[in-house]
């Protein structure tokens, strides 16, 4: 007993420093490399950059797969490793290839930067901070206010801001005062820089003194910098920056635009550090606020975006109350049977001592407390009662005839000892090959299989060692006096024993029936199971479930060309929308552009024509409809703005990420490709239930082409690479230095005056200056013309690709995969040399059943071998068995009648079953031996064993069954994720039980019959 009691408090102080999380922590073995190549459109990204890299990168070990994808300015390719490789020796072999690849790569881009993706890269928080008239300065406002005491906040690993306007000093050129006095915007640039220094000129000493000598220039204003002389005039004159140039103290107008509920904003994304916990971060972080919000101006508002800590705990406490409920089922279920107050609390007792086990378990191993830690104690609560309950009422039965306490501890237990040790074993074997599963699915169950694997055994230790010393002290037997009395507990107590009498006798009069008609029995049972087998193609399947999160993604496409601020109105007319329809609206965020300050993941689109909006809702249980009932109003009002190219509205929530129906077409052919890509989404939009279907390359983007004549460079004794970075200074901007105010830095950018840059004609008349000193116009070194490009180039395996993508609703996995294959098969041409391949949901699913499907026939086989090993015999195990294909059975049967998709969630069900179903038929095979063992016949043993195992049957049943119960029926946040396992745990376990009781003794009676017997029906 003391050892339970060490136990329990090891356990309370481990679940009090348990700390909460949605899901165990997701780290892929991904690496990134990102390479800035400023200028260059996505084909000469492509061609110089990534696929050089893609070429050293494909040697690496435990690589995975490549894929990559190529933008204007910017390559980035993604490395994907096997799980468990090591990304630390990975990393280093990234950065010895990016060292061989250095003299391939073109001179002027930038260093190559790589990036480890992991689960803390990914916001806790997301803020919005709005004002006005503090919001010119809000960024300078919120950096000192807010940005630097959250980094201070315990387990914030970053916290960036995105959007706002962002200061800079702009040195607006007139191209023709810069050619009336003969300067370059080169010479402009380089003038800035060097008069914006701070040198060190060393130590110098004065006698007994040593002073540190250091020339300071700084500039200390913006008018300081009009008066920086570019160069002296011939004629004796000097030519100042203000001479050719306008100075201003701007706002960088390309800077991401962000608008919460109508108003300007700055979003502030936290990040945590890796190993953090979410919730506790999320916590520290928004107590924060109000606090530092007394720092800010009165008219600066904070407000939560999405605070993923709300999600993760609301379903956590969900679980929570749903394995509260549980636990009361279950002890309802035992007092019924029982009817002894101190028989209930004996069994009663092995809950708290087994689930503390887990607590401790997960402690001990740096684990969380998560959802699928919750669902593996909701699974395990069933089961851990199960060996309680078979030694208990087996210690019951000898009290009753009057045998002694500890006698009949000793004799009860050891009667049954052997078959409750066989049942757990069963249960080890299918439960522990789940924590061998790798990749994502062994990251999700692999926790799930070790916390059941702890707590049953640590249950099976209670029931053979705690069990019978509590029942020794504790059961008394029932005396006349007590069966005679008239209270109504003990009315009651008649009655449901009067009933379970009943049923024990009906359950007798069906045994004998089936002994006697074994051959009927059977061929029901096989035309009962192969029927079930026509319901496959019926039932539907995905790779895991949606959840209602409560969060719309939407993503809108406007005319390329489109500035930041001119999509500010069509950014109202979609808050409108959700003003006008959707009354469950928290908060709505949107955003169009990229943040010029980086701002880390969560900061929207990259393109200035693409707007990303994130509308928040209020909690499920406060609202009517579902998230995906909310998606179908907003899509069909998003049908009535005119400048939307295309649009998409997403409801991704659970475990899975990204759209589940991808599709990649793979092949070097842009044109090819794209033709089979849109084939494809046009035979997607006609499948119902499909939504947002698309593809990952854009329409291809205008742009001017200037075709620079090499003869004549070569006469004026200039060279592509220099008019390219003289007409990308121009028109881009060149950086010269840096304007430092006050701790803070803001960039000085040099380009020519926006009027001067507007159109073909504007561009022809910049002027190149030679090495002789003439200006030379663009329009007479080379052709301008206009031309068309890919916006994006995608790779997968170092072979061009683009992805098509689609949303689903309601409509199964399974079916969309069906028709598309079909389609492929049939109607659509594929070239020579392209590909077509499924990826995402799709792909993911198929790997996913196919290492299940391995599991489920290692677990039938561990689990045959367990029993053969405690039979020594191969016949009994093998009638056992023969329970696994009604649990099956039961199982396709709930999934369809409650319209369940078969997904990764369900099967992880089906698994289970395996282990469960069996301890019915090993406690049942194991009697009859034990009563022929004594000397009754085969018939006999099988009756009166069907007869006294009956109710421990129906109990150790009833308990698993309403402990499931709570998680079939919960509607609160979560509860899709974890419902379909719990349905088809129902559904099986209920079928196999009521076939098992049956088809069991039928099949022992065959297989161990040495001649014929004629069986009267027993009537008790």
């Amino acid at each position: 007993m003391m050892v339970f009691i060490a136990l329990m408090v090891f356990g309370i102080y481990s679940t009090i420093n348990l700390p909460v999380d949605l899901f165990p922590e997701i780290d892929p073995p991904v690496i990134t490399v990102i390479t800035a190549y400023q200028g260059a459109g996505a084909l000469e990204v492509e061609q110089n950059v990534t696929r050089e890299l893609e070429d050293q990168f494909s040697t690496l070990n435990d690589l995975d797969e490549i894929t990559s994808s190529s933008v204007d300015n910017i390559s980035i390719i993604t490395l994907e490793f096997d799980w468990g490789s090591n990304l630390d020796e990975a990393s280093n072999n990234i950065r010895d290839a990016l060292s061989r690849a250095q003299p391939l790569l073109p001179d002027d881009i930038d260093e190559p930067i790589i990036y480890r993706f992991n689960s803390s890269s990914i916001p806790v928080v997301i803020l919005a901070a709005t004002a006005e008239e503090s919001y010119p300065n809000l960024r300078q406002i919120l950096d000192d206010e807010l940005v630097t005491p959250l980094n201070r906040v315990p387990g914030v690993g970053a916290v960036n801001l995105q959007g706002g306007p962002v200061r800079e000093i702009q040195v607006n050129i007139d191209p023709q005062s810069m050619a009336a006095y003969g300067v370059s915007i080169q010479q402009i640039s380089q003038a800035l820089a060097n008069e914006n220094v701070v040198i060190p000129a060393g130590d110098l000493e004065l006698g007994e003194q040593e002073y540190n000598v250091r020339i300071d220039t700084e500039f200390t204003s913006v008018e300081e910098m009009e008066k920086i002389i570019i160069k002296n005039a011939p004629q004796g004159g000097i030519v100042q920056i203000r001479d050719v140039a306008e100075v201003r103290d701007a706002i960088d107008e390309d800077n991401r635009v962000q608008i919460v509920n109508s108003g300007n904003a700055i979003n502030i994304s936290v990040q945590k550090q890796n190993n953090a916990n979410t919730v506790n971060v999320a916590k520290a972080v928004l107590e924060r606020i109000p606090e530092l919000s007394a720092n800010l101006p009165p008219d600066v508002k904070i407000e939560t975006v999405i605070d993923t800590s709300d999600f993760i705990l609301n379903s956590v406490n969900n679980l929570s109350e749903v394995l509260i409920y549980a636990i009361v089922f279950v002890v309802l279920v035992v007092f019924v049977f029982l009817r002894r107050w101190r028989a209930t609390f004996i069994v009663a007792l092995t809950i708290p001592f087994s689930l503390i086990g887990a607590f401790i378990y997960l402690s001990l191993t740096g684990s969380t407390l998560n959802l699928i830690s919750l669902s593996s104690l909701s699974i395990a609560l069933g089961m851990v009662v199960d060996d309680a309950i078979v030694v208990l009422e087996n210690i019951s039965t000898y009290v009753d005839r009057g045998t002694k306490g500890r006698e009949a501890a000793l004799y009860g237990t050891n009667e049954v000892g052997v078959a409750v040790i066989a049942t757990t074993l069963t249960v080890v074997a299918v439960f522990l090959p789940l924590t061998f599963l790798t990749g994502m699915t062994g990251i999700w169950f692999g926790q799930l299989g070790s916390i059941v694997v702890v707590t049953v055994v640590i249950s099976t230790l209670a029931a053979l060692t705690l069990i019978p010393m509590m029942s020794s002290k504790m059961l008394r037997p029932e005396t006349t006096k007590t069966k005679e009395s008239k209270s109504f507990g003990n009315k009651l107590s008649r009655g449901v024993e009067k009933v379970l009498s009943g049923l024990d006798n009906e359950y007798k009069k069906l045994l004998g029936w089936s002994l006697n008609h074994r051959v009927v029995v059977i061929a029901l049972a096989i035309v009962l199971f192969v029927g079930s087998l026509a319901l496959v193609p019926g039932l539907g399947s995905e790779f895991m479930p949606q959840s209602d999160n409560g969060r719309l993604t939407i993503t809108v496409e406007l005319p390329t060309g489109r500035d930041p601020q001119s999509a500010v109105s069509t950014i109202s007319k979609i808050e409108n929308i959700f003003y006008e329809n959707v009354p469950e609206l928290r908060i709505i965020s949107s955003g169009v552009g990229t943040d010029q300050s980086g701002g880390g993941l969560g900061g929207g689109s990259t393109s200035p024509n693409v707007i990303d909006v994130t509308a928040t809702l209020v909690p499920v249980d406060e609202r009517e409809r579902s998230i995906f009932e909310i998606a179908e109003v907003v899509r069909n009002e998003m049908e009535d703005i005119p400048e939307a190219i295309k649009f998409s509205v997403s409801t991704a929530g659970g475990m899975a990420s990204g759209p589940p129906v991808a599709i990649d077409v793979i092949g070097n052919d842009l044109e090819q490709t794209s033709e089979i890509a849109e084939q494809l989404v046009n035979r997607l939009n006609q499948i119902e239930g499909i939504r947002n279907a698309d593809v990952n390359r854009g329409d291809p983007q205008p742009a001017l082409q200037i075709d620079l004549d090499r003869d004549r460079l070569a006469v004026l004794g200039l060279n592509s690479g220099t008019v390219g970075q003289t007409i990308r200074g121009m028109i881009a901007g060149i950086t010269a230095t840096e304007f430092r105010e006050e701790g803070d830095e803001f960039d000085i950018v040099v380009q020519y005056e926006e009027s001067f840059r507007q159109n073909i004609e504007d561009l022809r008349r910049m002027t190149v200056p030679t090495p002789g000193g003439e200006l030379v116009e663009i329009g007479s070194l080379g052709e301008v013309r206009e031309i068309y490009t890919p916006p994006n180039i995608e790779r997968i395996g170092r072979e061009r690709s683009i992805q098509v993508t689609a949303d689903l609703l309601e409509t199964p996995l399974s079916e969309v995969t069906e028709q598309i294959t079909e389609f492929i098969a049939n109607d659509l041409e594929v070239p020579q040399g392209v590909e077509i391949e499924f990826g995402g949901d799709i792909e993911e699913q198929q790997d996913a059943f196919s290492d299940l499907f391995l599991l489920l026939g290692l677990s039938i086989i561990l689990v045959y071998i367990v029993m053969a090993a405690q039979f020594e015999s191969l016949k009994d195990p093998f009638i056992i068995m023969f329970s696994l294909p009604f649990a099956f059975t039961g199982v396709l049967l709930a999934l369809i009648l409650t319209g369940t998709k078969l997904s990764v969630i369900a099967f992880i069900g089906g698994i289970i079953l395996v282990g469960i179903v069996v301890k019915n038929a090993i406690v049942l095979v194991d009697f009859i031996q034990l009563l022929r063992g004594r000397g009754l016949s085969l018939v006999d043993s099988i009756v009166e064993s069907g007869a006294s195992r009956l109710r421990p049957v129906l109990m150790t049943t009833l308990t698993t069954l309403l402990a499931m119960l709570p998680l079939a029926i919960s509607q609160g946040e979560g509860s899709e994720i974890w419902k379909p396992m719990a349905i088809a745990v129902i559904g099986g376990l209920t079928f196999s039980t009521l076939v098992t009781l049956v088809v069991v003794p039928v099949l022992y009676a065959i297989f161990h019959r040495k001649r014929k017997h004629k069986v009267s029906l027993l009537t008790g």
